[in-house]
């Protein structure tokens, strides 16, 4: 398999688990303006609350990989990103895992008529069976199979391929791909609310931050969405190097307002959940931390270094010669 494919499927595999992260995502969300959720015991509404937290590492880490390739790799197809993409959603499956069983321990505590007992082992049972398959099965596996791969995975990291033209062009609508469906979920979430009874009783302050979020995560799905309209009004729907470049840049721009609405809304959920402002600062503050942290910071970071490294080796090189 040439290595632009290697990159191109591994993204596919980060596709397909955020496609079931931006279910729990918009069930965290959402949540919190049901009608029920009032009468949640206290530490329900906790547990609902750490299960935001984590589906939003999940949803940073799936995306994570996507930035670091624009940003860092600039697009290019390298080992390094390979084995990257893997770490980081091998890493966003311990806290799916947990957000899962969290979610289920408080549905099956509630449907049970607040059976505490059977909420918390249905909840551990769920997250159990979700490691045992997630992360269990493949530690058995490899035991016995895949050494060859793995090996030759990690001798290869400091590869790098130039990718033909199309098969760039592919990956960086791939990540586009990966993105959109936690934005779309968040934009579903946030046009919902706005109707419920629960948003007429939120703080001015409260909605005046959903308004910001919406604005932000409406102008991300835009972003995300504009690469594809323009390959197809602009180039006809022809590969060209410009268009690679347009559509990265706006793909990886597209992170900042997603960022943003992101911990507009989690102040808003946070808030809610504890009945505090102080608790929506800080999990709007954290939020716009670790988002941006993962996909501006950390890759910029990384291109800096390599940078310097190069600098550092060609002055090197220049001096061993004269």
């Amino acid at each position: 398999m040439a290595w632009h494919d290697r990159v191109k499927t591994a993204l596919d595999e980060s596709r397909t688990l955020i496609l079931g992260a931006q279910i729990l995502l918009g069930f965290q969300y959402q949540a919190t303006f049901q009608d029920r959720f009032d009468t949640l015991p206290r530490h329900a509404r906790v547990m609902a609350a750490m299960a935001l937290g984590l589906m939003l590492l999940t949803i940073g880490l799936l995306i994570a990989p996507s930035a670091y390739h624009r940003i860092a790799e600039r697009g290019r197809s390298t080992g390094r990103i390979h084995i990257l993409i893997g770490r980081l959603a091998a890493a966003a499956l311990l806290p799916f895992a947990a957000a899962f069983g969290l979610d289920m321990a408080i549905a099956t505590e509630h449907m049970l008529g607040g059976d505490i007992w059977a909420g918390g082992a249905a909840g551990a049972g769920l997250t159990a069976l979700a490691l045992a398959g997630w992360y269990g099965a493949g530690m058995i596996m490899k035991q016995h199979t895949g050494a060859a791969e793995r090996h030759k995975a990690r001798a290869q990291q400091d590869r790098r391929a130039v990718a033909p033209l199309h098969a760039r062009v592919e990956q960086m609508l791939t990540e586009a791909r990966v993105i959109l469906p936690g934005a779309q979920a968040l934009l579903g979430f946030q046009l919902a609310m706005v109707l419920t009874a629960a948003f007429e009783k939120l703080p001015a302050l409260s909605r005046l931050a959903h308004g910001g979020a919406l604005f932000c995560v409406a102008m991300a799905v835009i972003l995300l969405i504009t690469p594809a309209a323009l390959h197809r009004i602009v180039w006809a729907g022809e590969d060209s190097e410009r268009f690679l470049r347009v559509g990265g840049g706006l793909t990886t721009l597209a992170l900042l307002p997603l960022a943003l609405g992101l911990a507009g809304d989690s102040y808003v959920v946070a808030a809610r959940i504890a009945n505090a402002r102080s608790a929506g600062v800080a999990a709007a503050a954290a939020t716009a931390v670790v988002l941006p942290g993962l996909w501006f910071l950390w890759p910029m970071a990384a291109r800096r270094s390599r940078s310097i490294s190069a600098q550092r080796r060609r002055q090197s090189r220049r001096r061993f010669g004269s």
